[in-house]
């Protein structure tokens, strides 16, 4: 046994694995040993290859179950590395997130430091952050809408989380989950969730092609500095409404479309699509376009 085998001792000068950890993975389940007839611990040579390999894993940080998956043939490397990957992305995001917030407190007007420190300890996480967002959006806001219509109007409602965010995008993202968490706005969307039908056709029409269409031809509009009014822009968006409904285009539907969408006119949520632009890095956001039609909406009526 002695010829074919190697002792604990030859096995840690090999692999550069202590003896007492050797001794932990046998104990583990990791390594397999037999016993000499003096009851002492002996290793086939094919073991110093799988130490080699369990330590190698354990210095890139991937756990013992990880490794336990690896050695029994049940996952790939490649397969364990990626999940240690991605872990490892969540904590620099983390990490890049809490720098970032610190360095706003630390850059903040004296005067300011107070009510910055509040609202950036409100939201300490990133996705922790978007995941309110989507709630918001997604329970409050849009609360009859389709599953599908709803991830649509997110996509464009919650900009992701930058992975290395400045200062100045981890205070803008903090602002939108205080605004959205401002009660007052949240019982003016609850006040037009409660028109019924009419909110639905609005929700609805949102998601037509028309409205995304209308929007897309503002944003140079928006772009341009152009004031808002009456035009070939606002009547295409109004016509997108009126279809959705089986409606004509009359100043009694306008007045009414008005009062719908009342609460998207409001300076928080003019505010929260100024914050998405910083954050995203867009100079027109589809919100902002979105308000420019609604304000020549107003004008027309007026």
């Amino acid at each position: 046994m002695r010829a074919d085998t190697l002792s604990i001792g030859e096995l840690s000068q090999l692999t550069g694995v202590p003896v007492r950890t050797i001794r932990f993975y046998c104990d583990e389940g990791f390594v397999e040993s037999v016993r000499s007839t003096g009851g002492h611990r002996r290793f086939l040579p094919d073991t110093v290859e799988r130490l080699m390999l369990l330590r190698r894993l354990r210095a890139l940080g991937l756990g013992l179950t990880a490794i336990d998956s690896v050695l029994g043939g049940r996952r790939s490397i490649a397969e364990v590395a990626a999940q240690e990957r991605a872990k490892v992305d969540v904590e620099l995001a983390t990490l890049a997130w809490r720098r970032a917030s610190l360095r706003a407190v630390e850059q903040a007007a004296p005067v300011e430091r107070a009510a910055r420190l509040e609202l950036l300890a409100a939201v300490t996480d990133g996705r922790a952050a978007q995941h309110m967002l989507e709630a918001f959006w997604s329970r409050i806001a849009l609360p009859s809408m389709s599953e599908d219509g709803a991830s649509m109007f997110i996509s464009v409602s919650v900009p992701e989380p930058p992975n290395d965010p400045t200062p100045e995008q981890v205070v803008a993202y903090a602002t939108l989950v205080a605004i959205v968490d401002d009660h007052r706005l949240r019982q003016q969307i609850w006040a037009r969730t409660r028109t019924g039908e009419e909110f639905v056709a609005y929700q609805n029409a949102l998601l037509d092609g028309g409205i995304a269409e209308a929007c897309e031809l503002a944003r140079p509009c928006v772009r341009a500095g152009e004031q808002p009014g009456p035009g070939p822009l606002l009547d295409r968006f109004v016509e997108a409404h009126a279809t959705t409904r089986g409606r004509l285009d009359s100043l009694t539907f306008r007045r009414a479309l008005l009062r719908t969408a009342a609460v998207d006119r409001s300076p928080s949520l003019r505010r929260y699509w100024e914050l998405v632009g910083d954050i995203t890095g867009e100079d027109v956001t589809v919100g902002e376009a979105h308000s420019w039609l609604l304000d020549s909406l107003d004008r027309a009526v007026a």
